[in-house]
């Protein structure tokens, strides 16, 4: 039985005493009274001790009841207060789990973009030898290359050494034949002595014009030279194609530049007497209209 039945019975035995006190005194009325009144004051005074006994149980139970609320307070107080503490360390570590979280998932992120970067950086570290490599072929290459082209030199200096040599040696035979040729009365123009000793070389296949001729008609400038291979007595026709196909003459080169000539006619005359006009054609052969 709790603490609450207790004194609820207590209070009801006080009822039941006092409900009996009342049926004592009527009962005295009716009977005995002296006696009975007697007797009723010896059990009232009986039952006064048991309900002095009984409220100092009564109190007692209260200051129980008391002591007990005190302590539940203090119980209840010491609960909530472990509960609010609680809480707030829930709190904190709901707090802490969420910047965890997020450290994590930065650390998560940072991570990943350091093994991109790695991987990156790998990728880099492997064209890197690649070119490396490359480099170094390509050193060894220039090495072998240079040593070659040293070989080249070494033989060209050589090479050149020996040209030198033989150009001063025909320079030296070519400078004693013209004092010779000189001292025969002789002229030393290479050019001269070609047309001398073994006669005109024939022209090369060219086509020009007259561009000047001179007051005497003898002599004519060319629109063609040493570029298109002419050389100093090559011999060239001169016609015209307008109104018709007709030969002129011929003209032997006197003088040559690259890109012109001089030329004066051969014989001294023009065919039948014609006259050089500027605009007249020269070639090595006469070319009819196509």
């Amino acid at each position: 039985m709790t603490l609450v039945g207790k004194i609820l019975v207590i209070i009801i035995m006080a009822f039941s005493l006092l409900f009996l006190g009342f049926s004592t005194v009527v009962f005295t009325t009716s009977v005995n009274w002296k006696e009975e009144t007697a007797k009723q004051k010896t059990q009232v005074t009986k039952l006064q001790g048991e309900v002095g006994t009984l409220q100092a149980s009564v109190a007692e139970a209260q200051k129980a009841v008391e002591t007990a609320k005190a302590e539940r307070e203090a119980a209840k107080k010491t609960f909530e207060k472990e509960i609010a503490d609680r809480e707030a360390k829930i709190a904190q570590a709901t707090d802490e789990l969420t910047q965890a979280r997020s450290s994590n998932e930065k650390n998560q992120q940072l991570a990943k973009t350091a093994v991109d970067e790695a991987a990156a950086r790998t990728k880099e570290v492997d064209l890197l030898r690649a070119q490396n490599e490359a480099v170094r072929k390509q050193a060894d290459e220039f090495k072998l290359s240079k040593t070659e082209l040293e070989d080249q030199r070494r033989e060209l200096a050589r090479q050149l050494e020996t040209a030198k040599q033989n150009n001063a040696d025909l320079l030296e035979k070519v400078s004693t034949y013209a004092s010779f040729l000189r001292t025969k009365g002789l002229s030393d123009n290479i050019n001269q002595l070609r047309l001398q000793f073994s006669g005109p070389t024939p022209p090369p296949d060219v086509e020009g014009k007259i561009t000047r001729v001179d007051a005497g008609g003898k002599g004519v400038e060319i629109s063609i030279g040493s570029d298109d291979g002419l050389v100093v007595g090559h011999e060239l026709v001169i016609y015209r194609l307008t109104p018709k196909v007709d030969y002129i003459g011929k003209i032997r080169i006197k003088l040559v530049e690259p890109d012109k000539a001089v030329g004066e006619v051969v014989g001294g005359r023009t065919y039948q007497g014609k006259k050089i006009e500027e605009g007249d054609n020269v070639a090595s052969t006469i070319r009819p209209r196509g």
